[in-house]
């Protein structure tokens, strides 16, 4: 059995360095990728920033007029030459796409009008803040910058009195009192907030609600109300300017029946 002098069995590192030849470093590419990963300070590698994902986008899943082009290309190149494609039949293919990419861009400019109507809408309905305007609604604020409720009574006929009923928002009846509807058509009507002992009424909506007769019977008849506008919203395409009314709430612009400046 032969013994291993330990002395005389030197690794290949020390070996080489006892005849004078030079290690090699680590390529500098090794080096240069491990110091992207981490810089081995544990507070430095949580404040790097996130390096860029090498993973590609999406591509759009919607065929261009240059796909289209492509795939007409591919079916004429393998088409059987014995049965050509037709040329009528080609050129409806090319103009049924060139009509689909028209209507596509033609959509896509009408959305943009709208957004600049609604815009341009909601700038000229702005002049209307401070104002009051007549709603298709029976129901008006009391408070005390606008104390009084005003209306309009549309009647069918000429009406020679016409009994008027505020109600509160429970329904109860607050005042009654009559006006003359002997002009017919639509009728002013004022109510001064003062309930039937002669007092100030409480902050709050009430109704307007009117009465007649007509062809000999008592009929319901329709009432408009004013109401003070406060500020206006953009709202959207489909809605328009929507006008916020002092404690009513929001009405289309395209709802509103008249404007007064009182």
């Amino acid at each position: 059995m032969s013994l291993i002098n330990p002395l005389s069995s030197q690794s290949p590192l020390s070996s080489q360095a006892q005849s004078g030849q030079s290690i090699a470093p680590q390529s500098t590419s090794t080096q240069t990728s491990s110091q992207t990963e981490t810089t081995g300070n544990p507070f430095l590698d949580s404040i790097r920033l996130p390096q860029e994902s090498n993973i590609p986008e999406a591509k759009s899943q919607e065929l261009t007029q240059e796909d289209f082009f492509s795939l007409l290309s591919q079916q004429l190149s393998m088409q059987d030459p014995f049965k050509p494609v037709d040329n009528d039949q080609m050129i409806a293919q090319m103009a049924s796409f060139s009509t689909v990419d028209g209507i596509t861009k033609l959509n896509e400019e009408i959305v943009n009008l709208n957004t600049v109507m609604t815009s341009s809408q909601a700038l000229q309905a702005s002049g209307l803040v401070g104002q009051k305007v007549l709603i298709p609604s029976d129901t008006g604020h009391i408070s005390a910058e606008d104390p009084a409720l005003k209306g309009i009574v549309s009647t069918p006929e000429a009406i020679e009195k016409i009994t008027v009923r505020i109600e509160d928002e429970e329904g109860q009846l607050v005042k009654t009192f009559t006006i003359d509807g002997s002009a017919g058509g639509n009728i002013d009507v004022a109510w001064d907030g003062l309930d039937k002992n002669g007092e100030p009424v409480t902050s709050g909506n009430y109704s307007i609600k009117a009465s007649g007769l007509v062809d000999g019977e008592s009929q319901e008849l329709a009432v408009s109300t004013y109401a003070h506008v406060t500020s206006v919203s953009l709202g959207t395409a489909s809605t328009g300017a929507i006008l916020n009314l002092r404690g009513i709430g929001g009405i289309k612009l395209g709802d509103v029946l008249a404007v007064s400046e009182t």
